[in-house]
């Protein structure tokens, strides 16, 4: 590794010695923690062994499935047997998998999120949720979940998590072997400059979502009376960390397109885990209306909008989304 001038020796806990101890799901955090060193390599080595964007497949919603989608599912599965995982609901599988039934939790994942980006060098990512075992099975509200997390795979391979009292972000080290705590008690501004969607949709979003366009577009001359910045990674994940890390807005929202009238991010294993992290910082994640965590899914593979981030803009987004909504009565 090259050696800057003032580079030292690496500090921060190792991962396991910090979660060791901690009970309820942090032994299952350490596990997931451990799936993604290979992961990482393997997204490294691009072509180089064969083709990780090569089509095998269909999801549920008929996006096409990458070799790299289906074997990193394969990976954390059996990883997350091996746990004692109870049952499993991955983006990669129309089913519920059911693995130990004795099982303590009940876990939700997205094995690689940003899938259309791999061999591209743009970040990538993983998501997951942890549940306690219940009859429910995973059609309770994210207000059920006790730990969640995300990996960012990008110039450094990033692991975020929370057990409920805090984020936490540990980058791996290479000369460990693992990863090591290198911030705590992340936590996000209450306002931004800074918005992250996909502006060639614009055209689609709702009126209370086009009046806050054209108000934010107004910068310090509207009646904003700031100026705002435009940051877009095209993978959930990869904007989630840059807010976690420097502040900002997401916004992924219901619009008029067929098949994205409820959103297009999966509720259980993309929008939960993604706004359990965001609260836990004081953030806020809504699906323009309610509190992300506040949904009950009926379905496995259910679809939401999502706006997450700086609380205070979210909650800007929300007032325009009600102004445009008719009166009542």
């Amino acid at each position: 590794m090259l050696r800057l001038p003032n580079d030292g020796p690496a500090t921060g806990a190792p991962l396991d010695d910090y979660l060791r101890g901690k009970g309820g799901a942090a032994a299952l955090v350490a596990a997931l923690a451990h799936v993604l060193p290979p992961l990482a390599d393997r997204l490294a080595a691009g072509r180089l062994h064969g083709d990780p964007e090569a089509v095998v497949g269909l999801n549920d919603s008929g996006d096409k499935q990458k070799a790299l989608d289906v074997a990193a599912h394969d990976h954390m599965v059996a990883v997350l047997a091996a746990a004692g995982v109870r049952k499993v609901l991955s983006e990669e599988a129309e089913e519920v998998i059911d693995l130990n039934l004795a099982g303590a939790f009940d876990v939700a994942i997205d094995p690689i999120d940003g899938s259309g980006s791999i061999g591209i060098g743009a970040p990538l990512g993983m998501l997951f949720s942890i549940l306690p075992a219940a009859p429910e099975g995973f059609l309770r509200t994210g207000r059920a979940v006790v730990a969640a997390g995300y990996a960012s795979f990008g110039h450094s391979c990033d692991f975020c998590f929370s057990l409920g009292d805090g984020v936490t972000i540990a980058t791996f080290d290479r000369e460990l072997g693992g990863f090591r705590i290198a911030r705590e008690k992340v936590m996000l501004a209450c306002e931004t400059k800074s918005v992250a969607y996909n502006a060639s949709n614009e055209r689609h979003w709702p009126e209370g979502l086009q009046a806050w366009l054209c108000d934010m577009r107004a910068g310090k001359d509207g009646p904003r009376g700031k100026d705002f910045n435009m940051r877009w990674l095209g993978a959930a994940v990869g904007d989630l960390h840059r807010i976690l890390l420097q502040g900002g807005v997401f916004l992924y929202p219901a619009d008029r397109r067929k098949g994205y009238e409820n959103g297009r991010l999966r509720l259980i294993y993309e929008a939960v885990p993604m706004a359990f992290l965001i609260e836990q910082a004081g953030g806020r994640a809504t699906d323009g209306t309610a509190p992300i965590l506040d949904r009950l899914p009926r379905q496995p593979h259910e679809h939401s909008p999502l706006i997450f981030g700086a609380s205070g803009e979210v909650e800007t987004i929300g007032r325009y989304l009600a102004a445009a909504q008719p009166k009542q009565g």
